[in-house]
């Protein structure tokens, strides 16, 4: 592809709309790469294969109709209930029962276009990085083909150097909904970033939760869920009968993630799909080969722009296919509970946008605010491949820290290699 022809698709990107980006005929079905780009085998543990996926890239080749034809007619759960901001009631009612929430009318129309806006210049410097080989993309390490993670791709894991991110932590209409749904207001911003999909994406995702529960932090979490239960404030966690125990680990999560919808989901885009229910199931999600069809089905069709999608992080999600001509895109802010652990917070936030931010911002974003003068380490960096992100984080921090690589199970997460910064 000549450069004339990459600037031209780079410029044709444009969120919501039409492109001409994606749907990449060279690109194998199922392929993934390593870090440094190279295609791996199917028995390496990068990522999981979706064995009903169609047969080729191509927009009108059949097996990929096929599939349209069944989305167009299956795909989108019936009677999804989509909550007005004010309904507080409901929308506590729907996240406890299902362990996700729709939630209208989160954005106004400034902040909506400026978070488009962004999408489209970030996903840009994604698809700018060009591979060596034949395909028109480098794929992001680990994941399918055509799909992308706007945090992971970031050098320093985050997107939270962008004030269009940041500008998204405490908003008027979101910041009372997370208040209720933790039972305290001293929760915390774990970071940013959110997936996306180029048309052409045509695997469904694995299920997967967003990290494991591990069940532990029972007198911790008993605190913050006293308002919803009956408990005598003289009982500890271990008093309690195992199923109001049970009850306290489903309805204190751990963590809570905010997914913005930058356009309507279709049926054809690639809608994000979560099981209702899963959040505090044990088990693992099934596998592709052995997901029933009424899950793949399972999808969030018809979400409006400027709408937010409140997710228990240890529901079952995923992503699915994009046989459109347009980009979907899901921008997000992942807050954590109170009583999360320092471990996994990266120093992620510029201090000067941190002091630009609401006292309730600056207070939940304490944990991940880089010290005065000083820019957080690979932020502003961004790069598909992971060995490439890597070096631009160890460029910036020297010997003052390492990137920890992580492997992690399938079943816990969206992508198979993560890189956590570590400062000394």
């Amino acid at each position: 592809m000549s450069m004339a022809t990459v600037n031209q698709d780079l410029e044709s990107i444009k969120i919501p709309g039409t492109t001409s980006v994606g749907w990449d005929r060279a690109t194998p079905v199922n392929e993934r790469v390593d870090e440094h780009g190279r295609p791996v085998s199917t028995s390496i543990p990068f990522g999981v294969d979706d064995p009903r996926a169609p047969k080729l890239r191509q927009y009108n080749h059949p097996t990929v109709q096929n599939l349209r034809d069944q989305l167009r007619e299956y795909n989108g759960i019936r009677g999804l209930e989509i909550c007005s901001p004010e309904d507080l009631d409901r929308i506590i009612h729907i996240y406890r029962r299902d362990g996700f929430v729709v939630v209208d009318k989160l954005l106004d129309t400034n902040r909506l276009e400026n978070l488009q806006s962004a999408c489209e210049l970030e996903l840009k410097k994604i698809l700018s990085h060009r591979p060596t080989n034949d395909r028109r993309y480098n794929a992001e390490t680990g994941r399918l083909p055509h799909r992308y993670c706007y945090g992971t791709s970031s050098a320093s894991r985050h997107m939270m150097h962008n004030p269009a991110w940041t500008d998204l932590i405490d908003l008027p209409k979101s910041t009372p909904i997370l208040t209720a749904l933790f039972g305290s207001k001293d929760y915390l911003v774990w970071g940013g970033g959110g997936d996306l999909s180029l048309p052409g994406a045509v695997e469904y995702q694995h299920l997967h939760t967003d990290g494991l529960d591990s069940q532990t932090n029972g007198e911790e979490r008993l605190i913050y869920a006293r308002e919803h239960f009956d408990i005598s404030p003289t009982m500890t966690f271990s008093d309690l009968d195992f199923r109001t125990q049970k009850l306290v680990m489903e309805f204190v999560p751990p963590g809570i993630t905010i997914n913005f919808t930058v356009s309507e989901l279709t049926w054809e885009n690639g809608p994000i799909r979560q099981i209702p229910g899963t959040q505090g199931l044990a088990q693992k999600p099934p596998t592709l080969d052995q997901e029933p069809l009424w899950m793949r089905y399972s999808t969030l069709v018809g979400v409006p722009a400027g709408a937010g999608i409140f997710r228990d992080t240890r529901a079952w999600h995923g992503a699915t296919p994009n046989l459109s001509k347009e980009i979907r895109a899901l921008p997000s802010i992942e807050y954590a509970a109170p009583w999360r652990t320092n471990e996994t917070f990266q120093k992620s936030m510029p201090h000067p946008i941190w002091t630009n931010l609401s006292k309730h911002a600056r207070n939940i974003c304490r944990k991940i605010v880089q010290k005065p003068g000083m820019w957080p380490h690979g932020a502003g960096y961004t790069h598909p491949l992971a060995a490439a992100r890597q070096q631009a984080f160890q460029n910036s921090i020297g010997t003052e820290g390492y990137v920890e690589k992580s492997y992690t199970d399938p079943s816990s997460a969206g992508t198979a290699l993560r890189l956590f910064n570590k400062e000394s």
